[in-house]
Order: C-alpha cells, then sequence, then structure tokens
C-alpha cells in the first residue's frame, strides 16, 4: 500500500508526520531507520535471525511492514524493546518506551519521611 493511501487511515498528526518525512525527505534519520526495517524484514522472510534495530527516534509511527519485528527504542537511559503488533500501527514507537518508572514506595520504617512513618489502624 503506498504512504498516501495509508496516511489517509491515520489521524490527522499521524497524516502530516508522514507526509512530511516521506515526501518532502526532510528526516535522513527517518529514512535510515526505515531502510533498517525493510533490510531486517527480508533476512526473517528468508528464515533468517531478526538483527537488532536499536534508534533514538521515538517520533517513528509504526507503519505495517515493521509488524513482528522487535525494535529496541532509547527511553533516556536504556534500549527497551518493542515489539511490533498490528493494533499498535499509527501509533509513535516512543509511546511503547516510557521514559519514567512508576514509583512504588516501600512499607514506612527505617529512612522513612516522617510524613510517611505513620500507618493508619483499622
Amino acid at each position: 500500500m503506498p504512504i498516501e493511501k495509508l496516511a489517509e487511515l491515520f489521524p490527522a498528526r499521524q497524516r502530516r508526520t508522514l507526509l512530511r518525512i516521506f515526501k518532502q525527505k526532510t528526516s535522513e534519520e527517518h529514512l535510515k531507520l526505515l531502510e533498517k526495517i525493510r533490510k531486517a524484514e527480508e533476512l526473517v522472510s528468508k528464515g533468517k535471525k531478526q538483527p537488532t534495530i536499536r534508534t533514538h527516534l521515538r517520533d517513528f509511527i509504526i507503519l505495517p511492514e515493521m509488524v513482528g519485528l522487535t525494535i529496541h527504542v532509547h527511553n533516556g537511559k536504556e534500549f527497551v524493546p518493542v515489539e511490533i503488533t498490528p493494533e499498535k500501527i499509527g501509533h509513535y514507537l516512543g509511546e511503547f518506551a516510557l521514559t519514567t518508572k512508576k514509583v512504588e514506595h516501600g512499607e514506612p520504617g527505617l529512612k522513612a519521611t516522617r510524613s510517611s512513618m505513620f500507618v493508619a489502624l483499622k
């Protein structure tokens, strides 16, 4: 499916981004990543092992030709593996590589702050 037809199926933000990247060729990094993805797809179709694809491009839109691949996306500290499924088409890669961790506090006790030392009694 050509990029123009695919872009019609996406929401406005993704459509504008796709057309800007592929028609005006303003971003060489995006095109290099797409080239790596296509090479990896060829290797997988031949039955070989998929090479590791690592990228810092969190604003890259997931395309249908990427389904089945695993792309390692940088979250600011490390590369997080993102397995591409059909439900993720049209989203950005960065949406699946979270940049912050969920805060999980321990129980109050040693080295606890004043406000967290007290536990409600029931």
